[in-house]
């Protein structure tokens, strides 16, 4: 989830824990057709660490916005092509078009060079890549029907909590998350989705496999495994309910990653007959996290 990696790595660089934001992914659902692409909601980046973000209006050159922004010492999160990202080689640079976050932070336009925070690291980009990025090249420049990327500015109010108040505060979100539950176990909802839709998945060409398994099992098992890390930071009491749901939603996290390997296996033999049976397990441990988490975070 590119929009989750790049705050994961711009918090720390803020001087902030990143594991004190991460209790709204115990909220991942499954839409019916996807689990949630799941996002930081801006009130918990509020209230925990004083930041704002907000969307940047591109109405001039990105090179323009970017400059502006980078001149108030704010970093900006731009959508853009991974086509031209170098750091996606082998996934997609040079060789296929997806819309990806990335969190800019040196930015020099004259040498035609940034840095930047993708996935889970910092890499460089410049010359041509960056051209392309910035919508530079002489064919993307003379294009009028080429619409503005969807870009957002992080706006620091300077409303950071002590570590103290920073714990009180995440135990609070916790709280309000986890009473916001979604209304059935969407584990079980998406074991009944794959048995029903098993064969029409089949029929899709083998490359379909990557863009169903990122967009079901990948963002449930990354979900769980930020909340799972969630868990043991806020848990400095040792309380043992809080541990065990650190572990079960870890369990889940593990148990995606087994499934989508068998998953692939199954869409080569273009069979899926049996492939939501793990999912029951799975399910179990997700009920027992919201078992444990009531009788734990109570007043």
């Amino acid at each position: 989830n590119c929009y989750i990696d790049v705050w994961a790595e711009l918090l720390p660089a803020l001087g902030h824990p990143a594991e004190a934001a991460l209790a709204f992914t115990v909220l991942q659902d499954f839409e019916g057709d996807q689990f949630t692409f799941f996002k930081f909601p801006q009130h918990d980046l509020e209230q925990l660490y004083g930041l704002k973000a907000l969307e940047l209006a591109v109405y001039d050159t990105l090179e323009f916005h970017i400059t502006e922004q980078a001149r108030r010492g704010r970093f900006v999160l731009v959508e853009v092509d991974g086509f031209y990202l170098p750091d996606t080689a082998g996934v997609s640079y040079k060789t296929e078009h997806t819309k990806t976050t990335i969190g800019i932070n040196d930015f020099d336009p004259a040498s035609r060079r940034m840095t930047y925070f993708h996935n889970a690291g910092f890499f460089t980009v410049e010359g041509e890549d960056f051209d392309a990025l910035l919508r530079r090249l002489p064919a993307m420049a003379e294009n009028p029907d080429l619409l503005f990327p969807y870009a957002e500015f992080v706006k620091d109010t300077a409303r950071a909590l002590s570590p103290h108040a920073l714990k009180n505060a995440a135990r609070c979100l916790t709280q309000g998350h986890v009473a916001a539950r979604p209304r059935e176990n969407p584990l079980r909802e998406f074991a009944a989705a794959l048995d029903a839709r098993g064969a029409a998945l089949c029929a899709h060409p083998p490359a379909f496999f990557h863009k169903y398994a990122f967009n079901t099992l990948r963002q449930l098992g990354s979900a769980f495994e930020l909340f799972g890390s969630h868990l043991i930071w806020l848990n400095d009491k040792s309380d043992a309910r809080l541990a065990a749901a650190a572990e079960d939603s870890n369990t889940i996290a593990a148990g995606a990653k087994t499934l989508q390997f068998q998953m692939a296996r199954a869409f080569a033999r273009r069979r899926t007959e049996g492939l939501s049976a793990p999912l029951a397990a799975m399910a179990d441990a997700y009920e027992r996290i919201y078992e444990r988490l009531d009788g734990a975070l109570a007043g």
